[in-house]
């Protein structure tokens, strides 16, 4: 791992002790944790930004169809077949 530091408010500083000690963990675990939500949440947002920028093709989109696909024919009395 690689050591972060920072500054903090000493408010937030006792804000964040008091709630590690609260949630039973360590205060540097409580951090990391934090830190790496609001990164996703960060990624995420960049994640829309680029959807919107470039949305998908119509040729892309014809794929969610494949979701919808059933097998043609019941295969069900197969089952038995590997027996």
């Amino acid at each position: 791992m690689t050591m972060l530091s920072f500054r903090v408010e000493p408010g937030e500083a006792a804000r964040a002790r008091e709630m590690a000690d609260a949630l039973g963990i360590p205060q540097s675990e409580m951090i990391r944790e934090a830190l790496r939500r609001h990164l996703n949440a960060l990624a995420s947002q960049r994640d829309v930004a680029a959807y919107e920028a470039n949305p998908l093709s119509p040729q892309e989109l014809s794929l969610m169809d494949v979701e919808r696909w059933a097998p043609a024919e019941d295969w069900s009395d197969w089952a038995d077949a590997t027996r």
